[in-house]
């Protein structure tokens, strides 16, 4: 029984690495808990050949149908800008599909993304961003949001998973129910986004409304929303959040991913083993846990020891790993993308030196002085 228990728990995990290569430590671990896979950060790569060994013994402990995942939004957010060539932002891109210039521009943006990581040997990445470009979170968010509107966030996100889709790459829809209201990182703390229930759901939820079909993944964010049914809790270990808004009323099907446990937005509201529970008990297919080897095993421990405790949640547990399971399978092939040979892989590079440099003029003439700067300083990066 204890043993079910250990493969149901490491099924629901997706765990960061140290560095470059496993550690006879990581090794050990990662045989213990068996993850349902692994996120790559700058940090873990340094050219795709190396990347693809890392990745390639790593998932050797995960089960099949596993999960390669890396954050490759374009902008600041792409762990791939140098080993490979910066990609354009969402809202550059954004802004060039609203000039009418290049139509397709929005799903080539996903094509060329999802081109990159498979070059890298990952099956997925965390993209698209579906937050609000609202005021209040200019600063947090910076170039990662397509619009100020639902609509126009949907008229990206749709073209951009398209491209994704077209690659046999998964792609996953951020930051569930929104931050585009919020003015803290929750990297840091939990930031506390004061818009009404009608606000929420006819504007920050309609890009998840929309496209519930079209989204492989949704990852839950560590906000709270004072206005509303749930005003205290963090999303991620919300029922209101994950159960009765997600799943009940918009009805979504797809795989439900907590963003990072170790992030301060949810860890000042409750310990990371207490988060791990929670966010399975309220509904997550996957636990992100992506930097340290501490709250990986404390988290793995943590749902054991309550499936032990309680026949209620060891319940849950199972039937959560046996649809994250089921899901797996339709959502990550069973296989490593192919390798580029390196004229295959310049190639990609000047392509998407190209692709920037194409968004860079349809975007630049509507944009103001200073986000011309900043795009310019983006791709100079």
């Amino acid at each position: 029984m204890k043993e079910s228990l250990r493969q149901a728990a490491g099924s629901l995990l997706v765990v960061g690495l140290g560095d470059k290569e496993l550690t006879a430590m990581e090794r050990a671990w990662l045989k213990l808990v068996r993850p349902a896979g692994i996120i790559l950060f700058k940090r873990n790569i340094v050219d795709a050949a190396q990347t693809r060994a890392l990745l390639a013994e790593a998932t050797g402990f995960c089960p099949p149908h596993c999960g390669a995942f890396v954050d490759v939004e374009g902008g600041t957010v792409d762990r791939l800008r140098d080993v490979l060539a910066p990609i354009p932002s969402v809202q550059a891109v954004a802004q060039a599909a609203r000039t009418k210039a290049r139509p397709t521009i929005a799903r080539e943006h996903g094509e060329l993304i999802a081109r990159a990581v498979k070059a890298f040997g990952f099956n997925s990445s965390f993209a698209p961003v579906l937050d609000l470009a609202l005021p209040e979170s200019r600063k947090v968010m910076e170039t990662r949001c397509a619009a100020e509107t639902g609509a126009g966030v949907v008229a990206y996100a749709r073209a951009f998973l398209a491209g994704l889709a077209a690659q046999d790459v998964a792609g996953c829809g951020k930051h569930f129910p929104g931050l585009g209201g919020g003015t803290l990182d929750s990297h840091l703390e939990t930031p506390k986004i004061e818009r009404t229930w009608q606000q929420l759901w006819e504007e920050d939820l309609e890009p998840y409304r929309a496209l519930r079909t079209h989204l492989p993944m949704i990852m839950v964010n560590h906000a709270a929303y004072p206005l509303t049914a749930d005003p205290v809790r963090p999303a991620t270990v919300s029922k209101f959040w994950m159960q009765t808004v997600l799943r009940k009323r918009i009805g979504y099907r797809g795989m439900v991913v907590s963003d990072d446990l170790e992030m301060g937005g949810v860890t000042k509201f409750m310990p990371i083993a207490e988060a791990a529970v929670a966010t399975v008990r309220m509904g997550a297919d996957l636990a992100l846990i992506c930097h340290h080897p501490e709250p990986i095993l404390q988290t793995f421990e943590a749902l054991i020891h309550e499936g032990e405790r309680s026949a209620a949640f060891s319940k849950i547990l199972f039937e959560r790993a046996r649809e994250s399971a089921r899901k797996r399978v339709k959502t990550f092939p069973a296989k490593m993308p192919a390798a580029l040979n390196p004229k295959q892989f310049e190639a990609l590079r000047v392509r998407i030196l190209r692709f920037g440099e194409t968004v860079a003029k349809a975007s630049f003439p509507t944009l103001s002085q200073e986000k011309r700067k900043d795009g310019a300083r983006e791709l100079s990066l």
